[in-house]
């Protein structure tokens, strides 16, 4: 970066602007030279009239400089010329001397809005004192609040970033001013602005934040590791030289183009890993570091290999950022070797692409996709969105609460944001709940939760949360994972996070009481769908278990859910042949006419088929097929028992029979419910029926002396997986004690 204070100054001190647009012009295309070199003029004009007046002087170095380094921190993220100009002029406006009024007359209402934004972030920050703020690496709660509510009052993007490009001239400048100075503007940095840098993805400009705010804060370590990184540097870089030439030569051997630099390791950085990991300077695996560009996805993993190749990578050391993007969309490869000499050497691999994003962030979108002059591009407006959260706050926050009442915006759909009873903000995937946040914020909370209070009233454990809600987890010493939260359908558990804790807490159960407990799970669905006659012991070696007790055990630890084994049987379970000695058929008035789609019939032509009434099969049910006088194949699960007459007779009408790959019609069968005989009952019932959007042919219901009600329920299903979710649903219902499949 070309600097103001040192290439642009005239003798008697002021800046040569035509010399500093001339430059500007070499960095980014300016679609209105005069109006930039208007608003310098602009800019100069008032800081003469003011020092002419002496006024009194609050900046370390001249507005007009601070413009102008502004306007290049800006440039190298590839802005456009509004903000440009707001950048220029913002110092004077809010110094007083320019009014935003004028400058929307003179240069428009775009960079008057800009400018207006950046002078609404500065207020917030500057509401909150400098002493609530403790020592490096702790900030209270409030720091989180004040990153959040800035981030929320970002309608334009390039707000942000002129803020930032201003903080990183004003820190710059402190270098010579007052102690207490140096420190207001480097807590401010690091707490607030150097976030706000990192959650944009725009590294060039966090690191230099967070190296020249550290430097204030904790000059003592910067000057040890300084001086430590600086005592090796000759020998680094050549070890470093002699690196990118070997891997250079190899990877474009393999016909793959590269481009290979050093890495420079940041010293908050290295400072940072020091304390995380209590290890020595020495230690630091990426002290030494070299970052390779490939062009295009699949070069990564290959010159990744190649590295491999020359050097012992470090096992515990690799991250694939590419296929695990971090949550500001940085992408790389990162692994570390132990390199010549017995060296730890860290490799970055990436393409020119990624590492543009990794640079310059959201400003990347710019580079490769353009935008409008008002910058609202869709590409990079995705890449911000999930910044943009609907905020609560609470009274502590005082005034502030009061100034973001108006400037509340809605969240994309991409995440959402939620709020614990101490105010901090949680981000969940869509679709979450109340257990999925339990987990989200502490494994134990999620092992003991029994309950949820959303804003203050208790809700059930599968509702689906929403941005601004405040979540308050009820525990128990006594609770524990349920295990109908691994059953989808149930909608308890929706992130594969709080799925996997629940399952490895139940696969961390003694093995014994696993099998026990998946037998019970088995057993009570297979009644549930009407197979309670399947075998287990076939079910565990169609499924490639070694034995149905390791069946049961996955079914009790959560490593296979019941719904998997039913969808299973219903794709998968083939006409079982059994020997039958006597057949007869029983009339069949409501049996449905099929159009063939459903039921495959062997060795014949086609023929029309009907369910038949007596054992109601469904897709999924091992079926067998009855040749009728006339009214075509009767269809009947392989085990009815109304099937057992006059087998001797009829044998030669036995056909092989199987369900068709996709079954389209609907399947008549009977449900039992055992309840609390409660007011209200059959409504929820078909309340939840209607929600299913299921047929209901029948219903009766009988109640009983111990204040019981039995309810039998005639309706149609597609299949097994469809009824298992109705049963699913009607169990939730309050004071069901039991529900299945009717067999007559």
């Amino acid at each position: 970066m070309v600097k103001v204070r040192d290439d642009h100054l005239i003798n008697d001190g002021s800046v040569d602007i035509e010399a500093w647009i001339s430059t500007l012009e070499q960095q980014v295309e300016l679609k209105d030279v005069e109006q930039v070199r208007r608003a310098c003029l602009l800019a100069q004009k008032v800081e003469t009239e003011a020092i002419a007046n002496h006024a009194q002087w609050n900046a370390d170095i001249s507005s007009l400089q601070i413009g102008m380094e502004m306007t290049q921190v800006l440039a190298e993220l590839h802005l456009d010329q509004a903000s440009i100009v707001a950048a220029i002029v913002y110092r004077p406006v809010r110094e007083g001397r320019l009014t935003l009024a004028s400058i929307k007359k003179q240069f428009g209402k775009e960079v008057a809005k800009l400018i207006d934004g950046v002078l609404q972030m500065a207020a917030l920050t500057q509401a909150q004192s400098a002493s609530q703020l403790k020592v490096l690496g702790q900030s209270e709660a409030q720091v989180e609040h004040m990153r959040k509510m800035l981030v929320a009052m970002i309608d334009d993007v390039r707000v942000a970033l002129i803020k930032l490009a201003e903080r990183t001239s004003v820190i710059r400048a402190v270098k010579n001013a007052q102690p207490e100075r140096r420190m207001k503007v480097a807590r401010e940095v690091f707490d607030i602005y150097a976030p706000l840098a990192h959650r944009l993805g725009i590294g060039q400009i966090k690191w230099e934040l967070e190296d020249l705010s550290f430097r204030y804060l904790e000059p003592s370590s910067y000057k040890k590791i300084a001086k430590l990184l600086d005592e090796k540097r000759l020998d680094r870089q050549q070890y470093i030289e002699n690196v990118v030439d070997t891997l250079k030569n190899a990877i474009e051997a393999a016909g793959i183009e590269c481009d290979i630099q050093g890495r420079a390791k940041h010293i908050y950085s290295i400072w940072r890993k020091m304390r995380r990991k209590n290890i020595e300077f020495s230690q630091v695996y990426d002290i030494r570091a070299v970052r390779i560009l490939v062009p295009e996805l699949k070069d990564c993993y290959a010159a990744l290999g190649i590295a491999h190749t020359f050097w012992k990578h470090i096992p515990h050391e690799f991250d694939d950022y590419i296929a695990n993007p971090k949550e500001n969309g940085y992408r790389s490869l990162h692994t570390a070797v132990v390199g010549p000499q017995g060296n730890v050497l860290e490799v970055q691999i990436r393409t020119p692409e990624m590492h543009d994003d990794a640079e310059l962030g959201v400003c990347a979108h710019w580079l490769y996709k353009g935008t409008d002059v008002n910058g609202k591009d869709s590409g990079y407006e995705e890449k911000i969105s999930w910044l943009r959260q609907v905020l609560e706050w609470h009274e502590e926050l005082g005034d502030l609460s009061e100034l973001m009442g108006s400037l509340r915006q809605d969240v994309t759909p991409d995440r959402i944001y939620v709020f614990t009873p101490n105010g901090h903000v949680v981000d969940l995937q869509p679709k979450s709940t109340p257990v999925d946040f339990a987990y989200r914020v502490h494994t134990e909370i999620g092992h003991k939760c029994r309950g949820a209070k959303v804003n203050g009233r208790i809700v059930p454990l599968n509702y689906l949360v929403k941005t601004g809600d405040q979540i308050e987890v009820l525990t128990s010493n006594d609770a524990k994972p349920r295990r109908d939260w691994l059953h989808s359908e149930n909608g308890y558990v929706n992130t594969s996070r709080a799925r996997a804790k629940v399952a490895s807490w139940f696969k961390g159960q003694a093995r014994e009481q696993n099998v026990l407990d998946g037998k019970s799970i088995l057993e009570t669905e297979l009644k549930r769908v009407g197979l309670l006659n399947e075998s287990p012991l076939k079910i565990a070696r169609d499924m490639n278990f070694n034995s149905v007790d390791d069946l049961y055990a996955a079914l009790g630890s959560g490593g296979i859910r019941i719904g998997h084994v039913i969808n299973y049987l219903q794709k998968q379970i083939e006409p079982q042949q059994k020997h039958i000695d006597q057949l007869s058929l029983l009339p069949t008035p409501q049996a449905k006419a099929m159009d063939g789609s459903d039921v495959f019939i062997n060795g014949v032509g086609k023929l029309l088929s009907t369910l038949a009434s007596c054992c109601q099969p469904l897709p999924g049910d091992p079926i067998v097929g009855y040749i009728t006088q006339g009214r075509g194949v009767s269809i009947h699960k392989s085990d009815c028992s109304n099937l057992l007459n006059l087998m001797q007779s009829h044998t030669n009408r036995i056909t092989q029979v199987s369900w068709g790959e996709s079954p389209a019609n609907l399947y008549p069968l009977e449900l039992f419910i055992k309840a609390y005989d409660r007011r209200g009952l059959l409504k929820d019932i078909t309340i939840t029926l209607a929600n299913e959007d299921v047929n209901v042919l029948a219903m009766n219901t009988v109640s009983q002396d111990d204040g019981t009600a039995d309810v039998t329920i005639r309706l149609e299903v597609a299949g097994l997986q469809h009824l298992g979710q109705i049963i699913n649903k009607i169990q939730m219902l309050p004071n069901i004690f039991d529900v299945y499949r009717h067999q007559q």
